[in-house]
């Protein structure tokens, strides 16, 4: 069993991606953890947003085995304390699927991925950024893993 975000678009600011890859290492500790970073679609004159995002379906759906526990980052998501979270976390981790987090293009996610989601996840009702709730997934990740194995990280 093991983890994987799947992201659209490349991380341009070096901050995020220095933050990431300190979670990335202290989560080793814990789980096999993967980062994907698939192309995104970009916006042109003769492509509207939804367009857009229905194209970013295609390529997401390419790489959403059935036999994963698949959770999407969406603004309308179910909301989780930490602590929830970790609980929720480590019972599907039990479950000795692979779980799979979906980090959407700037624009969001097709409705196409949101139905496919076992879980769709807010971290908040405040917008991030797609590159920025890459970050505070990482770290929520780790806080999880500290949670559920009880170390003092989380307090």
């Amino acid at each position: 069993m093991k983890i994987r975000v799947i992201c659209l678009g490349k991380t341009k600011q070096k901050f995020i991606e220095e933050g990431i890859k300190e979670y990335q290492k202290r989560i080793t500790k814990y789980t096999k953890l993967d980062w994907q970073i698939l192309p995104d679609v970009k916006l042109t004159g003769n492509k509207t947003i939804e367009i857009v995002k229905d194209q970013e379906a295609v390529i997401l759906k390419k790489h959403l085995p059935t036999s994963s526990f698949i959770i999407v980052l969406d603004e309308n998501g179910k909301e989780y304390s930490s602590k929830k979270f970790a609980e929720y976390l480590e019972r599907k981790l039990n479950t000795g699927k692979d779980i799979i987090f979906v980090i959407g293009g700037v624009y969001g996610l097709s409705n196409k991925i949101l139905e496919r989601a076992d879980l769709v996840l807010s971290f908040s009702r405040f917008t991030f950024t797609h590159q920025m709730i890459r970050f505070l997934l990482a770290e929520q990740i780790y806080r999880s893993f500290t949670i559920i194995k009880g170390k003092k990280y989380h307090y």
